[in-house]
């Protein structure tokens, strides 16, 4: 039987929303979705699907609407226990902990403290919950066992955040995509592209390499920005032929073997 992959085109960047529109765009279905983060333990979000055109491209776009504007701010050691106490599957709890986990040591390292001591600001909220959990809900239900992405767009220019102005890539997202040696190339569009949940859903699931595939489905997640482009992530689905994913699986570099061993790809 062969095995179902991914190829992202993300030649406008990655956020964990785009990612997720491409994926429903692709045909996961949006009430499935919906039922399924019925078992995360977490309230005051509301979830909008459209249709969505751009230069004549149509794709969907997805958004997490909070409905309870005041969020908590969240450890990873509250995270991970409240992914372990849902009724989550044990793939979506696993994966979900290990993409936070790969933003939270990303967050420790660059403000030079322990993972324990890191409070997701920005990333502890419901939308970002919602955001890692449902692109894992997604992979599961469309049966997709390896991810592939495109070298992300390399951007400049200021993003404000809980800690003030900070450059843009994100320190986070640098230190996240760094540790993976993911590739990027310069574009001239200033902002940011790739937010820290893009890439900690990258780094911890992806290969940053191009796949032999038979393209079967293409979903197109859009973003908010209005860009020159079609401000989209593509989704490719489609069966591997040829190699198969454990050859590039062991292509790996060795450090980061172990890595693969905890937080498997397949399920």
């Amino acid at each position: 039987m062969s095995e179902k992959i991914a190829y992202l085109d993300c030649h406008s960047g990655v956020s964990g929303d785009m990612l997720l529109g491409a994926f429903l765009d692709a045909g996961l279905s949006f009430e499935l979705l919906q039922e399924e983060l019925q078992a995360l333990p977490v309230r005051g979000y509301k979830l909008h699907l459209h249709p969505y055109i751009d230069q004549g491209i149509t794709g969907s776009r997805f958004e997490v609407v909070l409905t309870d504007q005041e969020q908590p701010t969240r450890s990873f050691t509250e995270i991970a226990a409240l992914l372990a106490d849902s009724h989550l599957s044990a793939y979506v709890k696993e994966t979900a902990t290990a993409i936070f986990r790969t933003l939270g040591e990303a967050e420790a390292a660059v403000h030079g403290v322990v993972l324990d001591e890191i409070h997701f600001h920005e990333v502890g909220a419901v939308d970002a919950l919602v955001d890692i959990v449902g692109n894992t809900i997604a992979i599961e239900s469309l049966g997709i066992t390896q991810l592939y992405a495109s070298p992300l767009p390399l951007t400049r220019g200021h993003l404000r955040m809980a800690h003030g102005l900070m450059p843009v890539p994100a320190p986070a997202t640098l230190e996240i995509l760094s540790a993976v040696k993911a590739p990027w190339v310069p574009t001239p569009i200033e902002g940011e592209l790739v937010t820290p949940t893009g890439a900690a859903i990258l780094a911890t699931l992806a290969h940053f390499d191009m796949p032999a595939i038979s393209i079967e489905q293409v979903g197109y997640g859009y973003g908010r920005k209005h860009m020159i482009w079609p401000n989209c992530l593509r989704a490719c689905l489609g069966t591997a032929y040829g190699l198969s994913t454990h050859h590039f699986e062991h292509s790996h570099d060795a450090e980061h073997e172990h890595e693969h061993h905890e937080h498997p790809h397949t399920h």
